[in-house]
């Protein structure tokens, strides 16, 4: 009878671990609550979705149960301004405690991973926020009183020692933890509203390791999709300002590159008169320049014979990394890189300020297209080799 009572409650059981696995619980404790709710908000990227509010009991209790499928942001508070963040996931059973009137000073949480780093990277900025306020203070009572001058570089080494600390110990934490959505956190904290944590045009490649490892346990993520997008701007940015200051530096030149290709041999834009030919630009780290690399094989295969070439331009600072790349993919068109990429004259005698970049030239040499992609670009040569 027990065994068959057993068989009986084995489903119910099953289903109510399916259940577990699906959402997570948050209890908690506000000793001193001046409020008589809070709210729970998920963090999509830059918006705030309200999915519950809790009633605080007599003896500061809340509690708030979650649909989840994944690890995701929360904000549990009073308002906008007073909240703590939680990183989430299914199957997790959170405590938190409150130990003031406000959500967004001392608080402690337990049973999530996650939540325990962002608390712990919150209280690191606080920290340092407030022993740079101390600083500001220090500096604003003593200028223009004597002994001055002498405290002036002090106080801005110590200042500076503090940023350097704080970034040192977030780039440590994203080093350590390239699998946890609590990354982001390290990679986005900002001291003020205009600068970041990570302040170094080196700090980059920290974003890149987190989206790209992000980007594969988390595909559908909000945040690690707008993480890839911020990414990509910041590269195209970088790259920009690099065109820009170069090109006041670059000698007058005609639109005539003549680059070694992978093999080492010279071969001038203008040697393929006669062909129509696609200029690219392009780089290793772009995720859309290997794309479009793939998508231009099957292009090259269909009008090659016709009178069709592509001479690509490859404007990374690492030869190896390229070589790599063109020999990996099988491209098999002219691949050639600029003779320096810390200035590539050649991107700056074209203007190009974002990658992937392209422009077509005709039979006669003659520019007659510029960033075609896609389907544009299969459009316009149906259009000239079909006429």
């Amino acid at each position: 009878m027990m065994k068959r009572t057993l068989l009986l409650l084995l489903p119910l059981l099953l289903f109510a671990g399916c259940q577990n696995k699906n959402k997570f619980t948050v209890k908690g404790v506000i000793k001193d609550p001046h409020k008589k709710a809070l709210t729970l908000n998920r963090v999509d990227v830059n918006r705030l979705v309200l999915l519950d509010s809790s009633e605080i009991g007599s003896n500061g209790n809340f509690k708030f149960r979650v649909k989840s499928t994944g690890p995701e942001f929360y904000q549990i508070g009073y308002s906008d301004s007073d909240f703590v963040t939680l990183l989430a996931e299914p199957g997790e059973k959170i405590q938190i405690s409150f130990n003031g009137k406000t959500t967004s000073g001392d608080y402690t949480v337990t049973g999530s991973k996650g939540s325990e780093d962002v608390r712990m990277l919150d209280m690191r900025l606080a920290t340092a926020k407030r022993k740079l306020d101390s600083l500001r203070v220090v500096y604003a009572e003593s200028s223009g009183k004597p002994g001055f001058d002498e405290n002036k570089s002090r106080l801005e080494n110590e200042f500076s020692d503090i940023l350097k600390e704080l970034r040192k110990k977030n780039i440590e934490f994203i080093i350590s933890n390239t699998k946890s959505m609590a990354s982001l956190k390290a990679i986005y904290q900002k001291i003020d509203d205009n600068s970041y944590v990570l302040n170094e045009p080196r700090d980059l490649q920290y974003m890149k390791i987190i989206s790209d490892s992000l980007g594969r346990y988390y595909p559908g993520s909000k945040n690690v999709k707008a993480l890839a997008e911020d990414l990509k701007n910041e590269l195209n940015r970088m790259y920009s300002n690099q065109i820009q200051s170069m090109a006041a530096k670059s000698p007058v030149a005609k639109l005539d590159p003549d680059l070694k290709d992978i093999n080492g041999k010279r071969i001038a834009l203008s040697s393929l008169k006669g062909k129509v030919v696609l200029l690219t630009f392009w780089s290793v780290d772009s995720k859309e320049c290997i794309t479009e690399n793939l998508q231009f094989k099957e292009i090259y295969k269909t009008f090659r014979k016709k009178g069709f070439e592509i001479y690509q331009i490859n404007v990374d600072e690492s030869e190896q990394k390229w070589r790599d790349e063109v020999r990996f993919d099988e491209l098999p068109w002219i691949n050639t890189r600029e003779d320096d990429p810390l200035s590539p004259a050649n991107a700056i005698l074209f203007n190009v300020t974002s990658l992937p970049a392209n422009f077509l030239f005709d039979r006669d040499g003659t520019i007659i297209g510029s960033n075609l992609h896609g389907r544009a670009l299969q459009i316009k040569l149906n259009q000239l080799f079909n006429d």
